[in-house]
């Protein structure tokens, strides 16, 4: 058994100690032992340091320990006490780092402990929306994620490290809002546990998303399609948006013809186009083609976040011409809106509503695009494609959707005259012969 070394190096071999010679004549570096993992390393020309050589989990490391010349050295006696620590963590299973590594990383790990403790929710979240707000579709949405965080979350755990949000600071967000408004509340509980995985992402905090819906906080709160059921049985709701027969269309229609204002074109035109509220009072000139009478929407202001063409009958046309002198006074019309509000910007999303409510009671703009599907089911032959991509709504798998919005476009233009016809009062409800020639499906 070889001899274990104990104290072999003195004060004079570390001062005279040479690098090694190879047969060439080439120097390299050796280590001279002092026992108990303490070697003395000599590099060409001369630099010597002190390391440590240790094992653990059977693999063999080397830990710096510092100069043994010059400045600043170690002191033989030094080196030996800081490779008596080195072994001790060693023998614990601990791998030895150098002095300088161990500081940075404590230094490093302060640092991040400092970020995680000063960086609050309202913090990740604002660096989240900063990152992420520019690629939402519209200012609406941008305002309702701030304006929920603000109203819902805030007031809770706004202040609060991010790193130390918990399932009981969602609960008291939640809790007070999901039976009376289930669908906001399911949007601030979506939208913080975004801003939580992007925080763990980032380092700033760890463990399992208190705002995690699936086998967590659906443990404890009702689905919210059941929370909303619930609500709107308690407060006497049907649950959906409120609409006109479509056997009233054709009277309604009369009557807001003969309203002059923005907003009365405006809601004219929407149910005409059976588009949504946003659609139109977004609208600008630039997506129009008055000759070709196509309304081209851009992907980003769609809710399918899909580009969507609608075929404009004569009267929408006619609508548009009315109120195009409006943005050509104004000069370059490209950029603005078909129908402005006396300012010269958008009309607001509450001012078609107030037109209708000054008409009639208990509609919603929306509900007209329900008036349009089910005079399209019940009153005509259109296919079920024909009229579902006349709502902008998802059919089939891409390479199919791509075809029929080249090859339903003739048929959808038909569609969107027959409804015109009917708003118009030129075809009776049921009857399909005056306005629409019935289309069978295998004719897609």
């Amino acid at each position: 058994m070889p001899r274990q070394l104990h104290n072999a190096l003195t004060a004079v071999t570390v001062r005279n100690a040479k690098p090694g010679i190879g047969e060439s004549g080439k120097e390299y570096v050796k280590r001279y032992a002092d026992g108990g993992g303490l070697y003395l390393q000599v590099k060409p020309g001369g630099a010597r340091s002190w390391v440590y050589r240790g094992t653990v989990a059977g693999k063999v490391r080397y830990v710096g320990l510092g100069s043994a010349a010059g400045a600043g050295a170690l002191s033989l006696a030094d080196a030996r006490e800081a490779a008596r620590e080195k072994a001790k963590d060693a023998a614990a299973g601990i791998v030895p780092v150098s002095d300088r590594r161990k500081r940075q990383r404590e230094a490093k790990a302060a640092e991040q402990s400092a970020r995680i403790f000063g960086t609050t929710f309202r913090d990740a979240a604002e660096s989240y929306l900063s990152l992420n707000e520019d690629g939402w579709k519209n200012d609406k949405h941008r305002k309702q994620w701030r304006s929920t965080l603000e109203a819902y979350a805030y007031p809770h755990f706004g202040d609060l490290p991010v790193g130390e949000v918990a399932t009981e600071h969602l609960m008291a967000a939640l809790k007070p809002i999901w039976s009376e408004k289930p669908e906001t509340a399911n949007r601030v509980r979506g939208r913080v546990e975004r801003i939580l995985d992007a925080a763990k992402v980032e380092g700033l905090r760890e463990g399992e998303n208190p705002a995690r819906w699936r086998g967590h906080l659906d443990n404890v709160l009702p689905k919210p399609t059941k929370a909303k059921r619930r609500r709107n049985e308690r407060l006497g709701r049907s649950g959906h948006h409120a609409a006109m027969p479509y056997g009233g269309v054709p009277a309604f229609m009369a009557k807001l013809a003969e309203r002059d204002g923005i907003a009365a074109m405006a809601l004219e035109f929407t149910i005409l186009t059976a588009s949504r509220t946003g659609e139109t009072i977004g609208a600008t000139w630039r997506e129009v083609d008055l000759e070709a009478a196509i309304w081209t929407i851009p992907a980003s202001r769609m809710k399918a976040e899909a580009e969507h063409t609608v075929p404009l009958s004569p009267r929408a046309v006619d609508l548009l011409r009315k109120v195009q002198p409006l943005a050509a006074a104004k000069g370059e019309i490209a950029d603005r809106p078909l129908f402005p509000a006396g300012h010269g910007g958008s009309l607001s999303n509450m001012a078609m509503l107030m037109q209708l409510r000054r008409m009639t009671k208990g509609i919603t703009v929306h509900g007209f695009r329900s008036s349009f599907r089910d005079w399209a089911a019940e009153s005509t032959g259109f296919s079920h494609e024909v009229c579902e991509m006349a709502l902008a709504h998802t059919i089939g798998n891409k390479a199919e959707a791509a075809y029929r919005r080249g090859a339903l476009m003739p048929k959808r233009r038909k569609l969107m005259d027959a409804w015109a016809d009917y708003c118009d009062g030129k075809g009776a409800a049921g009857d399909t012969t005056n306005n629409v020639t019935p289309i069978r499906r295998g004719e897609l």
